[in-house]
């Protein structure tokens, strides 16, 4: 059906009522669920007798303030089994690299670290040997950034060090940076939600990349654009990165993922 195809407003207000439920993540007196839901108390109660009826929701023992139901819950682990987080950014990144003209990757965590298993070239040619099964470093690259910052630390710590102080990664691709400069770009990709680099590892070629988060609030992998430097705009106020990060909120959304008080990551 179209989006613009008109619709039953009943359904859509019992949706509004459920959402303003989903969004407070706990029990609402009525008043407070009449508001979120932009329906008078005495409209909210009526949909609430017929949405306790189908276990949509329900009300505390004292009968003061409601909840989502038993059947909400079903309908939502219903919703998680046929979730495929790689099929969805799949589907994404190949419009994401048409609206961008960017080479997109999307990386998970494998048996070696960040682990490249899906490429989609862009019309621009990237002069960068990337290929599924290809493994970023946590520190200096894009991809591994955003990995330090929100994959559990008992995952990461131990591989930061090791390439902290192999002399030859150093480097290669975080060249001057002392542990200090890792605990400091780890902290700031957790607070903007992204990550970039320019010139490294690969000399003339630079990246963005965004974390997508499961209903757990795990990182569940990471999608990465990648250019040459000229066409990446890689500043705070960047399109780029707007269109990038929004995308990662679309698809962890998709994914169950509703952040409380604001988007946390493990401490490092």
């Amino acid at each position: 059906m179209a989006a613009h195809s008109r619709g039953v407003q009943s359904v859509e207000v019992a949706g509004r009522i459920l959402a303003a439920l989903t969004a407070h993540a706990g029990p609402m007196m009525l008043r407070d669920l009449a508001a979120a839901a932009a329906v008078t108390p005495a409209q909210a109660h009526a949909y609430l007798v017929s949405l306790r009826k189908l276990e949509l929701v329900e009300q505390e023992a004292d009968g003061s303030r409601y909840r989502l139901g038993p059947f909400a819950l079903r309908m939502g682990l219903a919703r998680l089994r046929v979730s495929d987080p790689l099929r969805m950014a799949a589907d994404m990144i190949g419009t994401l690299s048409d609206r961008l003209g960017l080479m997109m990757t999307i990386t998970v965590w494998g048996d070696h670290g960040p682990t490249v298993v899906r490429v989609h070239e862009a019309a621009t040619q990237v002069h960068a040997n990337l290929r599924a099964g290809s493994v970023f470093a946590l520190t200096g690259t894009a991809t591994g950034w955003v990995f330090a910052a929100f994959a559990p630390p008992d995952l990461v710590e131990a591989m930061i060090g090791a390439e902290m102080a192999d002399p030859r990664h150093s480097q290669r691709v975080a060249a001057g940076m002392s542990l200090a400069d890792v605990r400091a770009e780890v902290a700031r990709v957790r607070v903007d939600l992204y990550a970039t680099t320019d010139g490294r590892p690969i000399p003339g070629i630079a990246a963005i990349a965004v974390p997508v988060f499961d209903h757990s609030g795990q990182l569940q992998l990471v999608i990465t654009a990648i250019g040459p430097s000229g066409m990446v705009d890689r500043s705070h106020a960047s399109a780029q990165v707007a269109t990038l990060v929004a995308a990662a909120r679309e698809l962890s959304e998709r994914l169950g993922y509703a952040p409380a008080g604001g988007e946390t990551a493990p401490a490092m």
